[in-house]
């Protein structure tokens, strides 16, 4: 998703932790590593990171790093801490001014290329055949490798986006890009992928948080075979996220913040999740999710935070 504030969220930094023992574990908990990605099918282990396998059967890790508010400075040294933490997904876009700072990381961590898998996006303004190719290589040669994990046209709601899409097809074909997608698109698009192109959706990402759970497309993608994924997973802290009674009522039943039940949450729905941060303490914070479970009362009572409404009206 592109760039957009965050006039009624909460800062996370004045979100007050019920309990000290969490602020230990969320602070020194066991970090993961390359090995700690758990293949799919596989059970995690406490804090791994689980992958699933995507309909054309790569494999993609389930819990991301966002990166949308990493282009200042020090964006490449939070790439650094997340691939420390465990992080192997790390989403980013032309339009977040943080592909430069994600490849420079990426290099500074020392991990193999083939252990991380990069998501980037799509803009408005290279929307078409030629201009899908030119963003694309625009973006490798700013992450500073040959190919991308998973590309997606970012708001495809104008411009050529079926020309960007046989742009896509061809790339991937020729193993440039290892699955294809979409961000923000409606089911006619979607209608339209499925049924009459060569390579169908991969991953669907979109808004979708306890505020706006998305039931139907959520049936709809599974039905179909794509992934869902969600870039606003905590909805930005909008709509008081971080002191909903009932999240926190949850968190502290299992020693764990608001953030970590959301994502929780995410995760046994089978939505990949990409958190953003730019602050390493909840970059660790969001990633240690594999050690509790939300019992279907918890389900059941997220279930019912749902006000069926986008929290971002400036991009509906």
């Amino acid at each position: 998703m592109n760039k957009e504030p965050n006039p009624n969220g909460l800062n996370r930094r004045q979100f007050l932790h019920t309990s000290a023992g969490f602020a230990a574990s969320a602070m020194f908990f066991s970090l993961g590593t390359a090995s700690s990605l758990a293949v799919p099918g596989a059970g995690a282990s406490k804090n791994s990171i689980p992958s699933v396998t995507l309909n054309n059967g790569v494999p993609m890790p389930r819990l991301g790093l966002g990166t949308m508010t990493l282009s200042s400075e020090d964006g490449p040294q939070l790439v650094v801490d997340a691939i420390s933490c465990g992080y192997r997904l790390i989403d980013t876009a032309m339009i977040y001014n943080s592909e430069k700072n994600v490849g420079i990381g990426i290099k500074q961590s020392g991990i193999n290329r083939q252990e991380i898998f990069i998501t980037s996006k799509l803009w408005k303004a290279d929307m078409g055949y030629e201009g899908t190719k030119k963003g694309f290589q625009t973006s490798i040669d700013n992450l500073q490798t040959d190919y991308l994990d998973l590309y997606l046209i970012h708001r495809p709601n104008g411009g050529d986006w079926k020309g960007s899409w046989k742009a896509m097809e061809e790339l991937y074909h020729d193993g440039k890009i290892k699955a294809i997608g979409m961000s923000n698109a409606d089911f006619d698009q979607l209608d339209y992928l499925i049924n009459n192109t060569d390579v169908k959706p991969a991953v669907h990402q979109i808004e979708t948080h306890a505020f706006f759970q998305e039931d139907k497309e959520h049936d709809y993608l599974k039905q179909h075979g794509i992934q869902m994924e969600a870039w606003a997973p905590l909805a930005e802290g909008r709509n008081g996220l971080f002191t909903n009674e009932t999240l926190a009522a949850i968190g502290k039943k299992y020693n764990k913040t608001v953030a970590q039940v959301s994502l929780r949450w995410h995760y046994q729905r089978g939505v990949i999740a990409i958190p953003r941060s730019h602050q390493k303490p909840h970059i660790a914070e969001n990633v240690n999710i594999f050690d509790f479970t939300l019992d279907e009362s918890d389900m059941t009572s997220i279930a019912t935070l749902d006000l069926n409404k986008s929290q971002f009206p400036e991009w509906s």
